[in-house]
């Protein structure tokens, strides 16, 4: 089983979220964070004074998925979330040892 975190703009989220849906993947952990990159943050203006936005809001969307779906999740991420200018995002893939559903006590591909 892999883990995939994506890190992608606040705007693709349901565009990520409805084509996973369409493959079957049922069921992720979405969660709010602010992070900079190559973009380095930018400036704005509040009240007539300048200040300096570093950390810039993101989505990180958290999957596992069993070894034979993970490449095509990837592909279907990078294909929705891409937008061609900087700060579409990283994706992060893991191994995972063991998943365990704590309502029935089902273990790993089970409990996915």
């Amino acid at each position: 089983m892999k883990k995939i975190e994506a890190i992608i703009k606040p705007f693709k989220l349901d565009d990520v979220r409805e084509a996973l849906s369409e493959i079957g993947i049922n069921g992720m952990t979405v969660i709010e964070v602010k992070g900079f990159g190559r973009q380095k943050g930018h400036t704005e203006l509040y009240r007539g004074a300048e200040y300096m936005v570093d950390f810039l809001p993101k989505v990180k969307v958290e999957l596992v998925v069993e070894d034979s779906l993970c490449e095509h999740c990837i592909d279907i991420i990078i294909e929705t979330a891409r937008t061609g200018k900087i700060g579409d995002g990283k994706i992060f893939v893991s191994d995972i040892q063991r998943v365990i559903r704590i309502r029935t006590g089902e273990e790993d591909e089970q409990a996915i």
